[in-house]
């Protein structure tokens, strides 16, 4: 039982009492058990500071996946319970790591381990881990974000890990790279002959990417006030979408090489130009006609922590030479979408202008979430005589993805990381120096606001921003896709 290769038959959840564990994790696990995807052996252990008997635990999970999981999903319900024990644990006294480690008992193939806990309990955590002997050659560690707060605390925290775990056995979870649609951009550009010959500056125009919330606070009050809309979505999944977007085609679909070429395209990003951000803070306004308070009001003070942040981004390299991409992100938008948007430039000729026909170029819409889809626009001629010149429309392909694969469950994103990490596969798994070199390119723009004393814009909960981040784009030609 060296290295990765071994599937793992324990999995010992920190925060396992957690909102993220009710939500997703047990569902997940709910979900693979269903469908008969996790070995019948694997055994689940949940720690956290709460006092519970194994009894009690399973009781709490059952209430969870009867909140969260769809009823069609969690066939073998009693089957799954059956799975999990547990062990009350504060994480930052030693003695107890002794007794998790009598609860975990002997692995036959290896453990697995998912930290779901505040980055400030991931070095104690390591600790009693290495004291009870939790961390040799048939263990993995996986961490949830957030993994640091800029380039120091993140090495920080990924030396405490490595301290205990090689690279190959550590397995940092962005949970958007768990989602189908996010894997369907890698099967979309390199599976399919006609994309990649013209995915490049010659032929694309600009790419959008836009992680829209309606949501305010939501109860995560003192994480978001220090973090901020920059690093709590930009840092890691928006970047990681763009990386996707922006890679080269890796030799092989393996955790090495596809994470070798998106660590290339997150050290070439430009440094950003004063005046290539635009940052807002959401004042009281109305979502779905329903009125909501402003940012301010939610958290009970005055705060200069941005929830709205638009960017335009370079990346420096031949593939990509002059084509920005546009990202934005923020809370109490009009709409809750994710969506990648790649607008191709207008054909170089038009034969139908001495016609009357207007033209627009193709795009490709990617959409993540709430729905997952694939729509290219084409252009195509209006039915008709034409007797007075031929007219053009944008005609759609849409390619819905649940109904081109009907019969196929909808997976939590979870499902899949949580399995990879059972079996060890890193390939949708960040790898440290991806994290540092996002982190590189964040603390910059951070630094340069300070410099500049920038402050949030005010912008109108139920709006797309301020306005200036509408300027952004529209003084290059360009109008964010909504």
């Amino acid at each position: 039982m060296t290295g990765t290769g071994f599937t793992a038959d324990r999995l010992l959840l920190f925060g396992a009492t957690g909102d993220l564990s009710q939500r997703m994790l047990l569902p997940s696990l709910c979900a693979l058990h269903a469908d008969e995807l996790i070995d019948p052996d694997l055994k689940i252990i949940g720690t956290a500071r709460s006092d519970m008997s194994d009894h009690e635990f399973r009781n709490f999970a059952r209430e969870a996946l009867e909140k969260y999981l769809p009823a069609e999903r969690r066939g073998g319900l009693a089957g799954f319970l059956n799975r999990l024990s547990y062990q009350q644990l504060d994480a930052t006294q030693l003695a107890g790591y002794d007794e998790l480690a009598k609860k975990v008992g002997e692995p036959k193939q290896g453990l697995a381990i998912f930290l779901s806990t505040a980055p400030s309990l991931f070095e104690p955590t390591i600790k009693g881990l290495q004291h009870a002997g939790l961390d040799g050659a048939h263990v993995r560690m996986c961490l949830e974000k957030p993994l640091g707060t800029d380039l120091g605390s993140s090495c920080e925290i990924n030396d405490a890990v490595s301290a205990a775990f090689p690279e190959d056995r550590i397995f940092r979870i962005d949970h958007y790279l768990g989602k189908e649609t996010v894997q369907n951009l890698l099967a979309l550009r390199f599976a399919n002959i006609m994309f990649e010959p013209i995915w490049n500056a010659a032929h694309i125009d600009h790419v959008q990417i836009t992680v829209a919330e309606t949501v305010g606070l939501e109860g995560r009050v003192a994480f978001y006030d220090d973090a901020g809309a920059l690093r709590d979505m930009v840092q890691n999944h928006m970047l990681q979408l763009l990386a996707l977007v922006a890679m080269e085609p890796p030799g092989s679909f393996d955790a090495t090489a596809v994470r070798d070429e998106k660590v290339k395209v997150l050290r070439a990003l430009r440094q950003v130009a004063t005046g290539e951000t635009v940052t807002g803070q959401y004042r009281a306004g109305a979502i779905g006609g329903k009125a909501v308070p402003g940012y301010d009001e939610e958290l009970g003070k005055a705060s200069d922590t941005e929830t709205f942040v638009a960017i335009k981004v370079h990346v420096d390299n031949w593939r990509w030479k002059g084509v920005p991409f546009y990202l934005r992100t923020g809370k109490r938008l009009p709409q809750r979408v994710t969506e990648i948007v790649v607008q191709f430039r207008f054909v170089p000729h038009s034969i139908f202008a001495g016609k009357g026909a207007t033209m627009q170029p193709n795009r490709l819409v990617i959409g993540i979430q709430p729905e997952e889809n694939i729509t290219l626009s084409l252009m195509s001629k209006v039915p008709g005589l034409d007797r007075e010149g031929i007219r053009l429309r944008q005609v759609p392909l849409d390619i819905s993805m649940p109904d081109a694969f009907v019969g196929q469950h909808r997976r939590i994103a979870y499902e899949r990381l949580l399995l990879d990490l059972i079996e060890g596969d890193q390939t949708l798994f960040v790898r440290r120096d991806e994290v540092e070199a996002q982190w590189r390119w964040i603390d910059v723009i951070r630094a340069g606001w300070r410099a500049e004393g920038l402050a949030p814009k005010p912008y109108t909960a139920g709006s797309w921003g301020p306005s200036a981040a509408i300027a952004l784009a529209e003084r290059d030609g360009v109008s964010w896709h909504e």
